[in-house]
């Protein structure tokens, strides 16, 4: 799709959890779908390193209300995530994101009402993190 390319912004990985022993990472994302959705709406957001798939329960979305899980976000039926709005995917992860440069993607599987198929969007982006 024409936004896959926008998903990941790369300037704003960061560690989280106490400095100097991470207990995750995060980062922004912008949705893949030009009109903004429901979060209810928002099938999968799959977060991989190195093509390596994190666990879906590791992963916590935060579009500027507090963050939930993907579970808790299928009947998160009054919040949306509009869109060119940035919102925050956050990852548990002992360690935290890897030092070096690896490659972070992100797949967001979208139910649009009008499409008869789920929408799926992807981007991977190169990225280094100084610990």
């Amino acid at each position: 799709m024409m936004f896959d390319k926008y998903l990941i912004d790369p300037a704003t990985l960061r560690n989280t959890g106490p400095e100097g022993a991470p207990t995750g990472f995060a980062f922004e994302a912008k949705l893949g779908y030009y009109r903004g959705l429901g979060l209810s709406m928002i099938e999968k957001l799959d977060v991989s390193i190195d093509g390596e798939a994190l666990p879906r329960d590791a992963v916590r979305f935060d579009e500027g209300e507090g963050p939930l899980s993907l579970d808790e976000m299928e009947t998160a039926y009054d919040r949306r995530w509009p869109f060119g709005t940035p919102a925050t995917i956050l990852v548990e992860r002992p360690g935290g994101f890897p030092a070096g440069e690896h490659e972070l993607g992100l797949l967001q599987q979208l139910r649009v009402s009008y499409l008869p198929f789920p929408s799926v969007n992807t981007d991977t982006k190169t990225v280094t993190l100084a610990h």
